[in-house]
């Protein structure tokens, strides 16, 4: 980790295919979101970097800043089926921000426990040079991502 990116990681009892088919759904953001402010999603799952969807947010979950509700589309950056994806937001500030989430899926042996380590990250090395000093990064602390990780692990052993 540096201080322009955080990760957290979980061994998750799935296959990566499993994690996966959630992770590229729309509606699987919303579902394992531990942030409160992912209100619904429009779209078709993913199938390659370029693709988009559009996520309903709800910014007061976090109190920190009076956005109320708005929309970002989201935009596919990478994506690996069963491996990785990652993505950028398109939403209401101008110029677009620039910091990018992922997924990172890692099969764990048998001889280990099996199922799959899943890295959760933000990275904002590469926003624009006008949010730099902004102090809204990051959005969303380690800890929600790990909590985000205990929701997708839970969704995935009741599907």
């Amino acid at each position: 980790m540096s201080d322009q990116r955080i990760e957290t990681s979980r061994i998750v009892d799935a296959s990566p295919a499993e994690i996966f088919a959630v992770l590229r759904d729309p509606r699987g953001h919303v579902a394992i979101d531990s942030s409160g402010m992912l209100m619904s999603a429009e779209g078709e799952p993913v199938s390659a970097a370029g693709d988009t969807f559009v996520v309903h947010m709800d910014r007061e979950s976090l109190g920190d800043r009076p956005m109320g509700r708005y929309d970002v589309t989201v935009h596919i950056a990478s994506y690996v089926p069963d491996r990785e994806i990652s993505w950028t937001i398109v939403g209401v500030m101008r110029p677009p921000v620039g910091h990018v989430y992922g997924y990172r899926l890692e099969p764990v042996g048998e001889a280990d426990g099996g199922g799959t380590r899943v890295v959760s990250w933000c990275d904002w090395s590469d926003i624009h040079p006008q949010y730099r000093d902004s102090g809204l990064f990051p959005v969303i602390s380690a800890a929600s991502l790990k909590a985000t990780l205990g929701i997708l692990a839970r969704t995935v052993q009741t599907s």
